[in-house]
């Protein structure tokens, strides 16, 4: 038997998930979410992505993104490490992708702050 706490919703219902034979078994589920997420941890767990990249605008170096869906959780260091390759060379808006496809995996990473905005202010 596995204990997860569900993130779906504030509630964070407490789950008890066993597998019998090729069917998972979940408990303490209060909503489908719950059964849903619990299935989704336990086959495939998959994470969303935040982090910085650089620029070579000195009056703003680093500039915030994040992955426009979630990235399987195996997956995460190699992401990083492609985020962490790019340097900016052009002002971006507000959710312009930055890397996509990152690793092949369907995902974008998109900028989560307006560069243009943000070198105009300075």
């Amino acid at each position: 038997m596995k204990n997860l706490i569900c993130i779906e919703c504030p509630i964070g219902c407490g789950l008890q998930a066993e597998k019998n034979g090729e069917q998972w078994i979940i408990k303490g589920n209060r909503c489908r979410k719950g059964e849903q997420f619990a299935i989704n941890e336990l086959t495939d767990p998959r994470r969303s992505v935040c982090s910085t990249v650089k620029t070579i605008f000195k009056e703003v170096p680093r500039l915030s993104v994040r992955t426009d869906g979630e990235v399987p959780l195996k997956s995460i260091f190699e992401v990083m490490e492609q985020i962490n390759r790019v340097i900016l060379e052009r002002p971006v808006h507000i959710g312009e992708v930055i890397i996509e496809n990152v690793c092949n995996t369907g995902i974008n990473v998109i900028a989560t702050s307006d560069l243009i905005y943000l070198l105009e202010a300075k």
